[in-house]
């Protein structure tokens, strides 16, 4: 009879491609991990991993049964849940991810609100790109991302939170500074723009929506481009130009430095801001928790999708 615990054991190798590293994840030696593996091996009558590679690497139908196996471990986790809501009292650790453009403004906002009225939760938060989200959602190590949305990620659940604005920040001498408002092609002309770095979903949806690659700062005479919104705040003020911002990066700025910031013509563009997580999850409860709080921190006007057009980053 194949058992629970087989199936984590089954699920961390194939997490970590280590029999060492999952069996230290699972609290237990490497010997009884094995055992246990070689013994529900035995009772399917396949094998489960190639041994002879390093990385430890599942079989074709190793693949298909752990793939089935995340499946039941979900819902296993789920009975705990469902007697949990059943006694009003909603408690665990949430696992989260949250992408570097967002994490420094989002989290203040709501981390201390969860926590006071929710004191059987625990949180663990780890700052990752949206690929890493992504990647690790589909492999358990988090149960929620929050990113920016839609990923039209087969087997992952959106649920979209708010909208965040994109504007320029110029800097104080900045021709662009002197208008009210810009376009598009008024910004996909200059080469004086300081970029994030390439892969990073919020540069993507600045690239797609004024249809442009971008040349770095001074002609390129300094290549350089940043993980960093702060950075790229501070090489505006010191070295000139100008950089793209979402709507949560622009609230802790002055009044001169929200003088910088200019806003585009008609429609402006969004960034979908969302919760995302792998279908079944056994943590729907907690999840929901967190959905609310965030849309009650954030600026009510940020709720509304229809302010503007949002762009997607894919």
């Amino acid at each position: 009879m194949i058992t629970i615990t087989q199936l984590e054991y089954i699920v961390a190798v194939d997490t970590y491609r280590h029999f060492a590293n999952a069996a230290e994840k699972c609290m237990v030696t490497q010997p009884t991990l094995s055992m246990q593996i070689k013994k529900m091996e035995d009772t399917l009558g396949v094998v489960l991993f190639d041994r002879s590679k390093q990385p430890v690497m599942p079989t074709d139908i190793g693949k298909l049964i752990i793939a089935q196996a995340r499946v039941v471990l979900r819902e296993s986790m789920l009975l705990e849940n469902i007697a949990k809501g059943y006694h009003h009292n909603v408690t665990g650790k949430l696992n989260i991810g949250v992408i570097p453009t967002l994490a420094p403004y989002l989290l203040p906002l709501f981390i201390g609100k969860l926590m006071e009225h929710n004191s059987g939760i625990k949180l663990n938060i780890k700052e990752l790109t949206t690929s890493e989200i992504i990647h690790q959602l589909k492999v358990d190590e988090i149960d929620v991302g929050i990113l920016s949305t839609p990923l039209h990620e087969e087997h992952v659940i959106e649920v979209p939170l708010f909208y965040e604005e994109i504007k320029i920040y110029t800097h104080y001498n900045h021709p662009l500074t002197k208008l009210d408002k810009v376009t598009a092609a008024d910004v996909s002309r200059r080469n004086d723009v300081w970029m994030l770095t390439d892969g990073n979903c919020f540069k993507n949806q600045v690239v797609n929506f004024c249809k442009n690659p971008y040349s770095t700062h001074q002609e390129d005479r300094v290549s350089y481009e940043s993980g960093s919104l702060e950075t790229l705040k501070k090489l505006v003020e010191t070295e000139g130009g100008f950089t793209f911002l979402p709507e949560l990066a622009m609230m802790e700025l002055s009044t001169r430095q929200m003088n910088q910031i200019v806003g585009f013509y008609s429609k402006p563009p969004l960034r979908e801001i969302g919760l995302c997580f792998v279908r079944n999850a056994a943590k729907k409860d907690l999840i929901e928790i967190l959905s609310n709080c965030i849309k009650t921190v954030v600026p009510s006007e940020m709720l509304d999708k229809n302010r503007g057009s949002i762009v997607e980053w894919r």
